[in-house]
């Protein structure tokens, strides 16, 4: 049966009597010769909420993931007849399924992590795009490079021309076209400021158990932890946060490596099996 490409909200009605399949499949670039910084984050922030979940799933990598996505972004998810992407649709089409991490969360427990989700996104992610897309040394040695590796000659480079136009005019909609990167690392500085200073000593920002908020977090922040880039100030005004950094390595220790060692341990049992 092909896959429903529909918006949000019809979604959202259609899939809520259906349960998570075994079967689901997130799909993302390869992770080394292609992803960007701020597509790695989105696929951090999508895989660290499903695994939080508890939900099962496959990733999918593929050269031409973007041109399979309903939205042109990555990561999607096709869970059964449905293809949704982008990490916020992903979230709510599983809300959709009574499946939450905020759900203890009060009313204004709520608010308050919109509210830094928000932060997050306007601060964090547009700043990875500018860095990705605007900064001449990022965009020459980094960006065109994994672009352009997956797609033939012209075409790659039209279309890498057509993505950065695109990105430029999206970060001009939000007023950010005219900042420099001193302006966009000091943003960053009172955005992780702000994310410690809620975050404290506490295992997660709301207590002892992780909401969407912890997820979107650990996906920006792991991606600039770990994606090398000619200027590495994001990754050092992050460093400056050690509690932050200390959240990073807890889920990618909870979530990621165990999860990955568990998988062996399934494979090891199988060929013992057979």
């Amino acid at each position: 049966m092909p896959s429903v490409l529909l918006s949000e909200s019809f979604i959202a009605e259609l899939s809520a009597a259906e349960s998570w399949p075994d079967d689901a499949k997130l799909y993302q670039p390869f992770e080394v010769e292609q992803i960007l910084l701020p597509d790695n984050a989105a696929c951090l922030s999508v895989k660290a909420f499903l695994r939080m979940c508890g939900l099962n799933f496959q990733v999918e990598m593929r050269t031409n993931a973007e041109s399979m996505s309903p939205s042109g972004s990555v990561p999607f998810v096709r869970c059964g007849n449905f293809v949704v992407a982008d990490v916020e649709p992903i979230i709510n089409f599983i809300h959709t399924k009574g499946i939450s991490l905020s759900s203890h969360l009060d009313n204004s427990g709520k608010a308050d992590m919109r509210a830094y989700i928000s932060l997050v996104n306007i601060v964090l992610h547009n700043a990875e795009l500018f860095v990705s897309w605007c900064d001449k040394p990022t965009y020459h040695e980094v960006t065109h490079p994994r672009f352009t590796s997956c797609l033939p000659w012209p075409v790659n480079h039209i279309i890498c021309w057509q993505t950065k136009n695109a990105m430029k005019q999206k970060l001009k909609s939000v007023d950010w076209n005219n900042k420099s990167l001193e302006d966009i690392y000091e943003m960053v500085d009172n955005c992780c400021h702000a994310l410690s200073e809620r975050l404290g000593a506490q295992k997660f920002f709301f207590g002892d158990k992780p909401t969407e908020l912890d997820a979107i977090v650990f996906g920006h922040l792991f991606a600039i932890l770990t994606t090398p880039l000619p200027d590495n100030r994001l990754c050092t005004i992050l460093r400056e946060y050690q509690n932050l950094v200390d959240l990073c390595q807890h889920i990618d220790i909870n979530y990621f490596q165990k999860h990955a060692a568990e998988e062996e341990i399934d494979i090891e049992n199988l060929v013992l099996d057979e």
